[in-house]
């Protein structure tokens, strides 16, 4: 086990101009036989109560598109048996009986048999019927209190109850209490690998990647770039905390950033520990790489919730396990074999990119007053659902023009295809003097706590896209959503960026449901 003892990075890459959250290609991935062969991407929102990143490497298009659905097609059936949430799947139907052994499919026994192997291992971190305990943290949020000791010894003793019986002979599982449960912690990873699995059957699909909700699966003939996301700064255009290379591995992250309850002004992570009835806070961030993406999950999830000590005996058991741990002091603790994963330092640019001749920089010109780097701008984007139905995200692009209409800085583009980009009309009608064409954007995927559907957050630093200060002053905030020959939409807000923090709501329509435009002084 290794401690690493860093400061939190701010630095920003000067010479990138835009952050691309969808794209065709992924620097840095080695695939071992890359000939005749291309990486097709796709997203999905409203999978799983959350995100959904495809990335085939394919022969063509079109076998890349029937990966992509096997892999779908594959994660519906499982949801169909294992979510706890949908009141006809099989675990719902099988909870609903009590103290009757049941015949089950071989895909509920594997997970509940996996539950009973992994509530030993960590001797009773990770548990199914923690869904007790978070119930009674919600209740007592609901009423902005927290919840009292009574409660929740009453919560931990209900924990300590034996939930199922299982009888591998007979294939058989018997519910022995009425105590909520919720097949969560490695389900989504399980259900990744499962569908990954899938799709590598299709005729020419060499590789997938499936990436939900930021538990993710590699496998075929790829090597896939990796980012951790950092924990205390979660913005979609956050610099990473590491950055890794993986191929045939599964990685996933548990944290307590992006879920929990709200009381008074304090956050309390969903993370529980069930020895105690108490959120977890001391890891703030647990991040694994395993071969299985069940271990992965589990142990994120586990590792959030055991000390860094127990963390380190429990894993030496486990060959081919690795991970990264962040305390809530910002301290990073990482295993003995987690460097091996990690990319290759990004080279640096010789010397600036040329600038457009058309360009002129806001901060050159004469007695301007910079913009004050203690303030930074948050971008909150809602993308319009329709509960319960899976849908494809649309192309958006967020930018910022100053007052004579000039692009500044492309703050997020999210595009599938080149061919369409030039359906954000708006974002690409000053694309003679963007430099964004020029280059080849990457995103990278990305392992992160489970992010809700549908909700982005980007920030900007008052830089333009060559990396220079702007100065203080007026800017139109653009965001612009649009699908291929479909539905469009335009936002825009003007922002005095003067050192007053101010907040817009802005109205949603077809493809953005509501917008928040947060100028506000940086926490330190």
């Amino acid at each position: 086990m290794k401690i690493i003892l860093s400061k939190r990075s701010t630095t920003k890459l000067l010479f990138l101009p835009v952050a691309v959250l969808l794209v065709i290609q992924s620097a840095g991935a080695r695939p071992a036989n890359s000939a005749g062969n291309q990486p097709f991407t796709a997203h999905y929102e409203n999978v799983l109560g959350t995100s959904l990143e495809i990335k085939v490497v394919a022969t063509s298009e079109s076998h890349s598109q029937k990966a992509e659905q096997a892999v779908l097609a594959e994660i519906d059936r499982e949801a169909h048996i294992l979510s706890s949430w949908d009141p006809q799947s099989e675990f719902s139907r099988w909870f609903r009986t009590e103290g009757q052994p049941v015949t089950v499919s071989p895909e509920l026994f594997e997970v509940l048999t996996l539950f009973d192997q992994w509530r030993e291992r960590t001797n009773g971190a990770l548990d199914a019927s923690a869904e007790v305990i978070t119930r009674v943290w919600k209740r007592a949020a609901a009423e902005q209190r927290p919840p009292s000791r009574a409660e929740l010894d009453a919560a931990v003793a209900t924990v300590r109850e034996v939930h199922w019986q299982l009888d591998p002979v007979n294939h058989t599982a018997t519910h022995t209490s009425d105590a909520p449960l919720a097949l969560n912690s490695f389900v989504k990873s399980y259900i990744a690998g499962r569908a990954a699995e899938k799709a590598l059957g299709v005729s020419g699909a060499q590789a997938i990647v499936v990436n939900i909700g930021g538990d993710l699966v590699v496998r075929g003939n790829w090597s896939e770039p990796v980012e951790i996301a950092d924990p205390k700064s979660d913005a979609e255009n956050s610099p990473p905390i590491a950055r890794l290379i993986v191929g045939d591995r599964a990685v996933a992250t548990s944290g307590d950033y992006r879920r929990g309850v709200e009381i008074g002004a304090h956050h309390y992570s969903h993370i529980v520990n069930p020895h105690t009835g108490m959120p977890a806070d001391e890891i703030i961030s647990s991040t694994v790489i395993a071969r299985t993406p069940a271990t992965a999950g589990a142990l994120a999830t586990a590792l959030s919730i055991l000390t860094p000590q127990e963390s380190a005996r429990l894993v030496a058991k486990m060959p081919g396990v690795e991970y990264l741990l962040v305390e809530k002091n910002g301290r990073r603790i990482v295993s003995d074999g987690w460097s091996a994963y990690a990319a290759p330092p990004a080279a640096s640019p010789a010397s600036p990119r040329p600038r457009p001749a058309a360009y002129e920089p806001v901060a050159a010109r004469v007695g301007a007053t910079l913009w004050d780097p203690k303030y930074e701008l948050t971008v909150t984007i809602e993308l319009r659902l329709i509960e319960g139905s899976r849908v494809h995200r649309p192309y958006v692009a967020v930018w910022v023009e100053d007052d004579q209409h000039a692009p500044v800085r492309t703050i997020a583009l999210w595009f599938g295809k080149y061919k369409y980009l030039n359906e954000l009309r708006a974002w690409t009608r000053e694309e003679s003097v963007r430099s964004t064409s020029q280059d080849t954007h990457i995103m990278n995927s990305v392992s992160s706590a489970t992010r809700p559907p549908g909700k982005y957050t980007f920030n900007w630093d008052g830089k333009d896209d060559f990396g220079n200060s702007v100065k203080a002053g007026k800017y139109t905030v653009m965001i612009e959503a649009v699908r291929e020959h479909g539905s469009y939409q335009l936002m825009h807000q003007d922002i005095d960026f003067n050192g007053s923090p101010r907040q817009f709501q802005l109205p949603g329509d077809v493809e953005i449901a509501s917008a928040t435009l947060d100028y506000h002084k940086i926490a330190q």
